[in-house]
């Protein structure tokens, strides 16, 4: 019997052995896998696009008063900086955004789906424009290589720019072919949703993503000698057409193991809880502040954006409005952008007509840009006016309706341009700065405006500013202002070499301005 059964372990352990190396060639991980369809890699990258935005809004509006901190905590809102407020923007770009861009337009060339390509360059130029626009200078040409170089050398910003463009036109170009080209469908739905998270596969909204975008950057370059308005207008005709064309993603109710699917300005994650609305802001919104800018007109978005009941205060001053309902906690949650469930916006249409207006009025076409300066105001004021409940952590909210009536009363009022005399870059900038709430790139046109207090009149330098920006406190005319985020603190660690070399590791760094913030 032990004969037999030696033999049987004999031929089944020869077996086994002889095939181990081919077994173990076939066991992959399906919880691991190694490559993918472009399907299931385009989600990440949208949505990671959005999440770099996203966390760049946690420093931003600080910087451009649209919030504040209730008590003064020596941080963004005096211009005192870190490495780490770029992280997220920095990396989110290159790891998770890139990381599944380039892989989706790698399995999408081969496999023969033009418009995963298309969808993957625009999602990637958004993406970079945001990157540079907040940081200048970054790795672009010696970046993506792993192991083959961990100190990549930073491009100039101007070359950056011409990457940008670059993206959106091959990506245009491919989202132009018929949809009939590719071999899967933009957008799937079995077994589940995935592709085109964005605009479910419409290849024409794309499109005009790829001109809304290009229109914005092409607008940061008023401060250089080959800024053409007539660019810029051309982009806009081709570009978002309504609201329905809104570059948004909807926040979601947590499904665990997922967590982080709740707005980042809502109550669930807590980021604001020691936030408040700024004087600054709340000036443009209440007609009975005081030193109101319009006295006796209340913007009809005060009451979705703000509560009747918030003051405000200025940076680096004790002050704000906290709400019983939770905990003492910020009356910034009272407000429509505060919702856990509401949504995330890149580029709208409202922000497009604000863009149109400002381009048409330095090309001296006034009627033009009095036209898409109401139409601004007024898209925006019906997209945040359609009321609704919201309700999180002990708080209930509830937005009231905007009829047609108060649209029309504002619109009539002395708070808005009536004519093309009235019209001049404070009215656009200011309305645009209202409609474009928690936005980062309020602060691209505050730089590209060197925070003139003509554009932009409520706007208060500090309490207890960090001193490098005040180098002479006696002087007002020697203040200065954050015109980019310091290098993310991975690349202060990881590639010290390259972030001395532009300067990133100098105390003022954040002083200087970015390539196209220059004359």
């Amino acid at each position: 019997m032990k004969k037999y059964l030696l033999l049987l372990g004999l031929l089944v352990g020869g077996g086994a052995l002889s095939s181990c190396e081919s077994f173990l060639d076939v066991n992959t991980d399906p919880n691991n896998p190694i490559s993918s369809t472009p399907n299931f890699l385009l989600p990440g990258g949208i949505s990671q696009a959005f999440q770099q935005q996203m966390f760049t809004s946690l420093v931003t509006p600080y910087i451009t008063q649209q919030i504040v901190r209730r008590a003064p905590a020596s941080s963004t809102d005096q211009y005192y900086f870190a490495t780490g407020n770029g992280n997220n923007t920095f990396n989110y770009f290159y790891f998770y955004v890139s990381g599944n861009l380039r892989a989706t337009i790698s399995a999408a060339e081969a496999e023969g789906s033009p418009a995963y390509v298309g969808a993957a360059k625009i999602t990637q130029a958004m993406a970079l424009a945001h990157l540079t626009d907040m940081m200048g200078d970054v790795p672009f040409t010696e970046a993506f290589q792993g192991g083959g170089n961990f100190s990549p050398k930073y491009d100039p910003q101007e070359q950056i720019y011409a990457t940008i463009f670059r993206l959106l036109d091959e990506g245009e170009q491919e989202m132009l072919k018929p949809a009939s080209a590719n071999v899967r469908p933009l957008y799937v739905t079995v077994p589940s949703p995935s592709g085109d998270i964005l605009y479910r596969g419409d290849q024409t909204k794309w499109v005009k993503l790829a001109y809304a975008l290009r229109a914005r950057q092409l607008q940061h370059l008023t401060k250089k000698s080959t800024y053409s308005a007539q660019a810029v207008l051309a982009a806009v005709d081709k570009a978002f057409t309504s609201s329905a064309d809104d570059a948004q993603l909807q926040m979601e109710v947590p499904v665990p193991p997922i967590t982080g699917s709740t707005s980042i300005f809502g109550t669930a994650r807590g980021n604001f809880a020691g936030a408040t609305f700024s004087v600054n802001l709340l000036r443009y919104l209440n007609g009975s502040a005081a030193n109101a800018t319009y006295p006796g007109v209340t913007d009809p978005r005060f009451a979705v954006m703000a509560t009747p009941v918030s003051v405000g205060t200025n940076p680096g001053v004790s002050g704000g409005t906290p709400i019983a309902q939770t905990g003492g906690a910020s009356d910034f949650y009272s407000g429509w952008y505060a919702r856990d469930l509401g949504y995330h916006e890149i580029i709208t249409y409202h922000e497009l007509k604000f863009i149109e207006a400002e381009a048409a009025f330095l090309a001296g076409d006034r009627a033009r840009a009095l036209r898409a300066y109401r139409q601004g105001i007024e898209a925006h004021i019906r997209k945040i006016g359609g009321g609704g409940t919201f309700a999180s952590q002990g708080l209930t909210v509830t937005f009231p309706i905007l009829t047609q009536q108060q649209i029309d009363g504002y619109l009539n009022s002395a708070a808005v341009a009536q004519n093309e005399a009235q019209l001049d870059l404070k009215r656009i900038m200011e309305q645009k700065y209202i409609a474009l709430f928690l936005n980062p790139e309020v602060w691209s046109d505050m730089r590209r405006y060197d925070f003139r207090s003509d554009i932009y009149v409520n706007l208060a330098f500090p309490n207890g500013v960090n001193p490098i920006f005040n180098p002479a406190p006696t002087d007002p005319a020697q203040r200065k202002f954050p015109r980019r985020l310091l290098p993310a603190l991975t690349e202060t660690q990881y590639n010290p070499q390259n972030v001395q070399a532009i300067g990133g590791l100098d105390p003022d760094y954040a002083t200087r301005p970015v390539w196209w913030d220059q004359r």
